[in-house]
């Protein structure tokens, strides 16, 4: 699997990229926003993780569009953001999240949220 990783903080995509390989996953790119992350995404990406809050465009922004596209509309994505209040998950779910990890987490509730969508990528 290949993992596109979009957080605008650079520890932040190191800590999900090393929490990754903890967990075997190894093949990633990193985007700082956005729209970067939509430069970026192609057909080798089979597994998206974003934050919510950056700058030019949101984790939300960047999936719906995602989700626009017909390369984008089927892999799995994966939030992992700060934001923790039932309203913010809701959202995001309804701009096209499959899944929601609140900041911080483990790499086995990484593993976990992964796993959960592991069926969507095999589809």
């Amino acid at each position: 699997m290949k993992f596109l990783v979009v957080d605008d903080s650079a520890t932040m995509r190191r800590i999900v990229i090393n929490s990754l390989q903890r967990i075997g996953y190894n093949d990633t790119v990193e985007a700082a926003d956005g729209q970067e992350a939509l430069v970026k995404f192609d057909s080798s990406i089979t597994f998206v993780i974003t934050d919510w809050n950056m700058p030019n465009m949101t984790g939300t922004e960047f999936t719906k569009v995602l989700r626009a596209r017909p390369d984008g509309a089927r892999v799995p994505v994966l939030m992992v953001t700060a934001r923790s209040v039932k309203d913010d998950i809701l959202t995001a779910m309804e701009a096209g999240v499959n899944n929601y990890i609140v900041k911080p987490f483990t790499p086995a509730v990484l593993k976990e949220k992964i796993d959960a969508l592991l069926p969507a990528v095999a589809a």
